[in-house]
């Protein structure tokens, strides 16, 4: 059995989340950033979209009177949209009007005061899916649209401005970076869809950027100037002569 030790970070998405582990993908990132002071949880479900988001985000999301048992999430990133963006009649497609009610649905989930899962701890990311690259996506059971991908790509960012949430822009950043060409996009997309680490490096440094500019108390950095400690003290400040008292838990995040 582990005990609850330390506060998390929650990843929830489809499979651009649930491959977030891979070496020098975001979620393996994040975990090393927030080693001793916060867990990263990856939620990710391949081939999931908002519409079954929801009912899972009702079952891992810790109602308020569970939350005193469990740790905080203290960051959370929604990352949906890859699969929503199918073209109808896809089973993943998800119109893009339902989908920007999803997503807020999502939100308010954790931001309401009414809502059973209401969390006022919790920061939010939103993520904009990636650019799509048709000449590498060779999949015509499962067949994606560049231009509607950037039409979802742009709801997110409509949504965190309804909803007052920060938002990762991966797709106009990954476009950027690859000179505003799709075919370009294939150095951050392996197959055309998913990420490549160096695609999974541009979605890490604009989540960082976020929490710097905009939840500066959940920067881990050591240039934070103490906005975060590690939960246990470092070895050196453990009292040799007593050592229990100096190994008891800390808050990781300092009072502001």
């Amino acid at each position: 059995m582990v005990a609850n030790v330390q506060d998390v970070v929650m990843l929830v998405g489809d499979s651009l989340t649930q491959r977030g582990w891979g070496q020098g993908c975001f979620a393996q990132l994040l975990a090393e950033a927030y080693v001793r002071k916060l867990d990263v949880i990856n939620r990710g479900l391949g081939g999931y979209q908002t519409d079954w988001a929801i009912p899972v985000c009702e079952q891992i999301f810790a109602k308020q009177d569970e939350q005193h048992h469990v740790p905080q999430v203290k960051l959370l990133t929604i990352w949906y949209g890859a699969n929503d963006a199918a073209p109808a009649p896809s089973p993943q497609h998800v119109p893009i009007d339902r989908y920007k009610t999803n997503l807020s649905h999502i939100i308010q989930m954790v931001k309401s005061p009414t809502s059973a899962y209401y969390s006022p701890e919790t920061r939010i990311i939103l993520i904009t899916p990636p650019p799509v690259n048709t000449k590498q996506w060779d999949r015509p059971d499962s067949p994606r649209v560049f231009e509607t991908t950037r039409a979802y790509a742009g709801a997110v960012k409509e949504v965190g401005e309804k909803e007052n949430v920060p938002v990762a822009d991966i797709w106009t950043k990954i476009f950027d970076a690859a000179g505003r060409s799709e075919e370009a996009c294939e150095k951050y997309l392996n197959d055309g869809l998913h990420l490549t680490s160096d695609g999974y490096n541009i979605v890490f440094q604009a989540i960082m950027d976020i929490v710097e500019r905009v939840y500066p108390e959940l920067d881990p950095t050591w240039e934070a100037h103490g906005r975060m400690q590690t939960v246990f003290v470092p070895w050196d400040q453990v009292d040799v002569q007593n050592p229990r008292p100096s190994l008891m838990k800390r808050k990781a995040q300092l009072e502001s």
